[in-house]
């Protein structure tokens, strides 16, 4: 019984830490949507061209919001200035920068009505996206536990509490991405 205990448990926590990491993508695809204010998550993951090399932007320069729509990027290296001037300028960010030979500052404008309902669209089918993802692990793992029973490694009342098990854990990853969207949301109509 032990054993059954212990392959059910390794499909239930396989599945749980999947999940988890399927909610933490759909959250740092939030983080790239840009409402009115200013915030490293924007930028700190471009990829900066550093001698050669794709480097994130946040390995290169430090950040900081002095007011709401300004974004400063501080590189620690003088000499990254133009690479990560560029990476901004190419990105989808829609800003231009600015930089005065020591720091780059971003100015983040007013977001109109209609850009605030697309956002809020393209927030919407991220976390459906984020949603199918938490699904697709559910669907994998209860694959693997019809396996265990079908093997005879687990019996049809495991089985059943198990399902049980996955299902709880499928409504509340759920129901995390769904907090979230609405926080987005909110974040996003906020005027």
């Amino acid at each position: 019984m032990a054993d059954d205990d212990t392959l059910m448990g390794a499909v239930l926590d396989d599945a749980r830490d999947k999940m988890h990491k399927a909610v933490a993508h759909t959250q740092a695809d939030f983080s790239g949507v840009r409402t009115g204010r200013a915030s490293p998550g924007f930028v700190e993951n471009l990829k900066i061209d550093y001698y050669g090399t794709e480097t994130p932007l946040k390995q290169l320069a430090g950040f900081n919001v002095p007011e709401a729509r300004l974004l400063v990027i501080t590189p620690y290296d003088k000499s990254s200035i133009k690479s990560i001037e560029k990476a901004i300028q190419n990105s989808d960010l829609g800003i231009m920068p600015s930089n005065d030979g020591a720091v780059i500052r971003l100015t983040f404008p007013a977001l109109t009505e209609e850009r605030r309902k697309d956002l809020v669209k393209m927030v919407h089918h991220k976390a459906e996206d984020g949603r199918v993802a938490v699904r697709n692990v559910r669907r994998a793992a209860r694959k693997d536990l019809d396996g265990l029973e079908h093997d005879g490694d687990i019996s049809g009342d495991d089985l059943e509490r198990a399902e049980k098990d996955l299902e709880k854990v499928t409504h509340d990853h759920i129901a995390e991405i769904d907090r979230m969207v609405q926080h987005k949301e909110a974040e996003l109509l906020e005027v």
